[in-house]
């Protein structure tokens, strides 16, 4: 089986933050330092941009990447993925990655991580998966923190912005919890899928595409990452991200800054 492509979806007019990909960070476009992270975990067979606007394309050209593009009438980053998809001459079974266009400063060892959760399915099994992290206690109340609650396999079967599991009986060992990052892969077939159905009442409550797999009966593996990561919806996310690609970029003594070959 072929490796991963990566696709990074990369819309220009983004209500909350237009031109978000091409804002600078420690000098370059956020869209480059995600490429870079993909590039740097070294587990893709591509990595492409998704856009539809000709100036994140000529900026993906400048910095020697490559960009497709696609409709301005995609509704999330997924159905972006989806168009890039059904273009390519592959089968059903390749996996692909949504690696969200506004995560500049995404582990490369936690896409790895994802990587190997379809590199050692022997059995095609694995048709969605997606990334989580321990949860801290002062981030249970904060919605913009989605939640996620796992079977004993190891598959979601819920993810929320509320603080899920709720603990009745305070007096019992509380449950783990763990945090989504919002990364997605796909195998094509599950990708085309899930990218024709209509969004669900649990999904538009929740303000989550993941459910909408979920309601429908897809299984979403999840594999731990011990790496976080900062996303930028708004301007005021700005320093936040830096500060985490700063910490990323220059590791402790001792320590790489990404994954080894």
């Amino acid at each position: 089986m072929s490796r991963p492509i990566a696709v990074i979806p990369s819309r220009y007019a983004a209500v909350r933050f237009p031109g978000k990909p091409l804002t600078p960070l420690l000098g370059k476009p956020m869209v480059q330092h995600v490429w870079e992270r993909c590039t740097e975990a070294k587990c893709f067979e591509q990595v492409i941009v998704a856009t539809d606007d000709l100036r994140i394309a000529a900026v993906v050209k400048g910095f020697g990447g490559l960009a497709v593009m696609t409709s301005e009438h995609c509704a999330s980053g997924s159905d972006r993925v989806a168009e890039v998809a059904r273009g390519m001459g592959v089968g059903d079974e390749q996996v692909f990655f949504n690696v969200q266009g506004d995560e500049p400063a995404i582990h490369p060892e936690s896409l790895t991580i994802l990587a190997k959760a379809f590199a050692d399915d022997a059995a095609g099994s694995v048709q969605m998966g997606t990334l989580i992290r321990p949860l801290a206690d002062d981030e249970r109340p904060n919605s913009n923190v989605v939640k996620v609650v796992l079977d004993a396999t190891q598959h979601a079967l819920y993810f929320s912005r509320a603080d899920i599991p709720h603990q009745r009986d305070l007096t019992q060992p509380s449950p783990p919890r763990w945090a989504h990052l919002g990364i997605y892969a796909y195998r094509k077939a599950t990708l085309l899928r899930v990218a024709s159905l209509a969004p669900t009442a649990l999904e538009r409550a929740e303000s989550l595409e993941q459910l909408r797999a979920l309601a429908h009966g897809v299984r979403i593996t999840c594999r731990v990452t011990p790496h976080g990561s900062v996303s930028v919806d708004r301007p005021e996310d700005l320093p936040a991200a830096e500060a985490a690609l700063r910490k990323l970029l220059s590791p402790p003594p001792g320590q790489r800054a990404t994954v080894p070959v």
